[in-house]
């Protein structure tokens, strides 16, 4: 992806110009919102544009954020996230979906990374990510398309 000041950018997966002036609902645009594809920038936290590697991120699955504890000690439900592979050095990071994130796109990562190879697996169960299965599907649904509601 190239950049230009804030602008936007070409996504170096599916060469769809992204606009990052838009409203995004977050402060750092890092993946192409049409093929959620992104670039290996950032090393330690988002932002920070330390990455050396610059490698082609590929979406593999999806994740919730961890939100901590309600008052009652029940794990609270955190939004949803990307998950990320980069195609050069395997690092594996997950990123916040923009509100533009096309949701077709979004569910077919999650139908796809109901097949990822086991060596993936364990690599994302070592980092403590947990990768959505079927279970979470109501879910990633709700919070992609709102509460629907049922006659």
């Amino acid at each position: 992806m190239s950049f230009k000041k804030d602008k936007g950018f070409e996504c170096a997966h599916c060469h769809q110009w992204v606009d990052c002036r838009k409203y995004i609902g977050t402060h750092f645009r890092n993946h192409c919102p049409h093929c959620l594809w992104s670039k290996h920038v950032d090393e330690k936290k988002a932002g920070d544009r330390l990455a050396l590697c610059r490698g082609n991120m590929e979406p593999i699955g999806l994740t919730f954020k961890h939100e901590g504890f309600d008052k009652y000690k029940k794990p609270r439900q955190g939004e949803l996230m990307i998950i990320h592979q980069c195609q050069d050095c395997g690092q594996i990071t997950i990123n916040r979906i923009a509100a533009d994130d096309d949701p077709r796109v979004i569910l077919k990562i999650f139908e796809d990374s109901q097949k990822l190879e086991k060596e993936i697996l364990i690599k994302l169960e070592q980092e403590g990510i947990r990768l959505l299965s079927g279970e979470d599907e109501p879910e990633i649904r709700t919070q992609l398309f709102g509460k629907l509601d049922t006659l």
